[in-house]
């Protein structure tokens, strides 16, 4: 008895996982938006760059504040030199410590010091420039990453339109499978009643096998796009099929967009910061010809013994140092950041060009796409007209198999038509407002 209820509840274990791995789940739009914008990898990696830039720029504050170093090193030495100086540094020399014989011959002395040493910088022009480089590199990634929340909301849109029209094209091919399957059924029976020839049973036949190949590659593409929908997600693809709240239709068909490239859309923004950027490297480079002043401070503590802080002396001063020459290490630097500066405005301006390019396309395809659906709305309605007709006339006998096959395979196909124009009219609209953001 225990055996038979163990097996059973393995059973409803093994259903309750199978129904979980084959759950669907209904979604909105602004659902999947607003998750992917939380969840989604390729974000949360844009946004631990900006991290990194910030933690770079942070770094340059060491060129206004200073850097302190401790240290306590234990010296044991009978050199005639450092004996004399360690002894002189603990404050312990005596007036016997000066016969040449011990001076020559010292016994061995141990010497305890901890340094504390402390770095101020005064005048570095090249580290400003560098500093305000970071700057500018991190306000790029800053925008970078903007960029990339918009583009995504774009992908999350395109994802769910997909979706829609993945599920539209199941509805119209479940309907076509239904009208193949009638179809069938009403000419066997035509057949049957020597009717019609042999032939035409098989051509109808051969349609209903089309169109149920059809509606397996469609019910793919709703995995296909479910599992998309999931990868947007930052979640693990699994056996989740997702579905669209509503269904696929023209939205926002009075809206009006921007024919020139605005300089404030974030990614042609991000481009102007490398420029710049390249420009405080260049310079940056051109400084570290010129002397830098440096500040410094020594104070150090000595004894005979680990620890020790019987005597104690400090140094303070400023530095000026100014490298001459480096075997011309650092006019190669400057020969290259010049190199750069230019092939980023270079860059720039090609960008600019191709962005501009783009939106030129996309408002023409704009246009072509808002013609289409008008167009294939006529075709879906005239062609289901022309079945209709076709149908009644085939149902008294004055029309050939063939030709109503014809009619109704149109039929169907200008109502996937009339499903993708409507898909991508509103993708590009979408895309369009990505472009002029």
């Amino acid at each position: 008895m225990i055996k038979q209820i163990v097996i059973v509840l393995l059973g409803l274990i093994g259903m309750s996982f199978k129904v979980h791995s084959q759950d669907t789940l209904t979604i909105s739009k602004q659902e999947l938006v607003l998750k992917t914008l939380d969840n989604n990898l390729q974000l949360k990696i844009a946004q631990k760059q900006v991290e990194m830039a910030r933690s770079d720029f942070r770094q340059s504050n060491a060129l206004f504040l200073p850097t302190v170093t401790a240290s306590h090193t234990a010296m044991f030495t009978n050199n005639p030199l450092m004996a004399f100086g360690s002894k002189l540094n603990q404050e312990i020399l005596t007036a016997a410590d000066f016969d040449p014989a011990l001076l020559n011959n010292p016994d061995r002395v141990d010497n305890y010091a901890t340094d504390i040493q402390i770095l101020q910088p005064l005048l570095n022009l090249d580290g400003v420039y560098q500093r305000q480089a970071a700057k500018i590199q991190s306000e790029a990634y800053e925008l970078q990453e903007g960029r990339t929340k918009e583009y995504l909301e774009l992908e999350a849109n395109k994802a769910y339109m997909q979706l829609q029209l993945a599920y539209e094209a199941v509805g119209v091919l479940e309907k076509a499978k239904k009208t193949a399957d009638e179809g069938l059924r009403l000419i066997n029976n035509y057949f049957d009643q020597g009717m019609v020839q042999k032939a035409d049973v098989l051509a109808v036949k051969v349609r209903q096998t089309e169109v149920q190949n059809q509606l397996s590659y469609a019910l793919t593409n709703v995995k296909n796009a479910s599992d998309y929908i999931v990868v947007l997600l930052g979640e693990k693809i699994g056996g989740i099929t997702y579905k669209p709240e509503a269904s696929i239709s023209v939205v926002g068909s009075d809206e009006t967009y921007g024919v020139e490239l605005s300089a404030f859309r974030k990614d042609v923004a991000a481009m102007e910061k490398s420029v710049e950027g390249f420009e405080k490297i260049l310079k940056s480079n051109n400084m570290s010809l010129l002397p830098r002043i440096n500040a410094f401070g020594n104070y150090q503590l000595f004894d005979n013994r680990p620890l020790g802080m019987d005597a104690s002396g400090y140094l303070v001063g400023v530095r000026l140092s100014w490298n001459l020459f480096n075997g011309y290490k650092n006019i190669g630097k400057i020969h290259k950041a010049r190199a750069g500066f230019e092939k980023a405005r270079i860059e720039k301006v090609k960008y600019e060009n191709e962005s501009q390019l783009e939106l030129n396309k996309v408002n023409r395809q704009l246009a072509d796409a808002k013609a289409k659906i008008s167009l294939t709305m006529q075709a879906k309605e005239q062609s289901a007209e022309a079945y209709r007709i076709r149908k009644d006339r085939f149902e008294e006998g004055l029309e050939k198999t063939a030709d109503l096959l014809v009619s109704e395979t149109q039929m169907f196909r200008k109502e996937l038509e009339y499903q993708q124009a409507m898909f991508e009219y509103n993708f590009t609209r979408e895309y369009l407002r990505f472009l002029t953001r």
